[in-house]
């Protein structure tokens, strides 16, 4: 484990879809996927989160869907999601019937310019994402009990994760941004191990993805083992990552705690790039992506599908325990603050790649 004690390729333009172009009622033919198959690539292996909520999805697509193709989930893992998303975009055709589903483990390497993606995840077209939020929660022997106890706690502050790169990324730049001193240990195989080692008092702060959070760790909130301090945060309307997670409306975000602490808002390049990647992890968490050159027609299915799937009674149900109860999210709320968290600027990028090659020995 490491612990740590204290020229990028440019950027295609993003093909956006503006909200307007977008049909907010289908003009289609009822049997555009009759007789189809999509075939959904999860760059993943079977059983983790990316996965299962695929599979989850796919009666629903199939029933909403026009036509009611048939929807097969296929998994391409390998090198953390690289392998899966390069073969998408090499083989993937832009008829609407492939389609990437993946997290910020594909958007990390890419927003970092790392030397094996092949993929444009900027020219691609969003279908519609699932947000997936994060709880970041502490020990009470801390003496924490709400943000500003961040600056004064009982004891030195030990998180665990899995690799700065990956999942713990916006994490980690939460951390900076709030000028936290805390203690980084990586190298755990999972978020699983890393909320064990929390439970056994060998760290004592720590964050969990949304379900794992309400499986896991909402019965040490309640038995005073785990005190919740606030959440990534969501994209408001204003498209600032600034807004409370739908799911813990009870808990403030990154952007009020910073608020909380400082007394001004967040800004500056520590910001921008917290807020970039915490866009793609928390807000636009597992995504589907459509081929770049997709055609509209296609978008507009896609809209007024996902329109019918967050109706859907037994959706609206079978969601709070599968995914978080979150509602999908449409290419036209997704598209345009999406394509710019890929898209941050060279100073923000510098700034990532400076960040983990000097602080966590990342090697990009």
């Amino acid at each position: 484990m490491f612990t740590k004690t204290h020229p990028l390729k440019t950027l295609p333009a993003a093909m956006l879809v503006a909200a307007g172009a977008i049909a907010a009622t289908p003009a289609l033919a009822d049997d555009f996927y009759e007789g189809k198959t999509i075939e959904i690539v999860v760059p993943f292996g079977e059983g983790g989160a990316t996965y299962v909520a695929a599979k989850f999805l796919e009666p629903f697509l199939e029933k909403h869907l026009p036509g009611s193709p048939r929807v097969d989930v296929q998994t391409r893992p390998g090198g953390g999601s690289i392998l899966g998303a390069n073969w998408f975009e090499q083989n993937a055709e832009p008829d609407g019937e492939t389609i990437l589903f993946t997290t910020s483990s594909t958007s990390n390497p890419y927003v970092l310019g790392m030397e094996a993606v092949e993929y444009d995840l900027a020219a691609m077209r969003p279908a519609y994402s699932l947000p997936f939020g994060a709880v970041i929660y502490v020990s009470p022997r801390t003496g924490i009990d709400s943000p500003a106890g961040l600056k004064e706690p009982d004891m030195p502050l030990i998180y665990g994760g899995i690799a700065a790169a990956a999942s713990d990324l916006p994490t980690l730049l939460a951390f900076e941004l709030l000028d936290l001193d805390i203690q980084t240990v990586l190298g755990f195989d999972g978020r699983g191990p890393a909320r064990l080692s929390f439970e056994r008092g060998e760290t004592n702060i720590d964050f969990q993805f949304t379900p794992a959070y309400m499986s896991q760790v909402v019965d040490m909130v309640e038995a005073g083992s785990a005190v919740p301090i606030m959440t990534g945060g969501s994209v408001g309307e204003d498209g600032v990552l600034s807004a409370r997670d739908a799911a813990f409306p009870d808990y403030p975000s990154v952007y009020e705690v910073y608020e909380e602490l400082n007394g001004e808002a967040p800004s500056g390049v520590e910001w921008d790039a917290f807020q970039s990647i915490g866009a793609v992890t928390f807000n636009y968490g597992l995504t589907a992506y459509l081929p770049a050159g997709t055609p509209d027609e296609v978008l507009e299915i896609f809209e007024a599908t996902i329109a019918a799937i967050n109706d859907d009674p037994e959706y609206q149900q079978q969601s709070q325990d599968a995914v978080g109860g979150y509602s999908l999210l449409p290419a036209s709320e997704v598209t345009e603050s999406l394509s710019e968290a890929l898209q941050p600027s060279d100073e923000v990028r510098e700034h990532l790649r400076t960040l983990l090659s000097e602080e966590y020995d990342v090697d990009l």
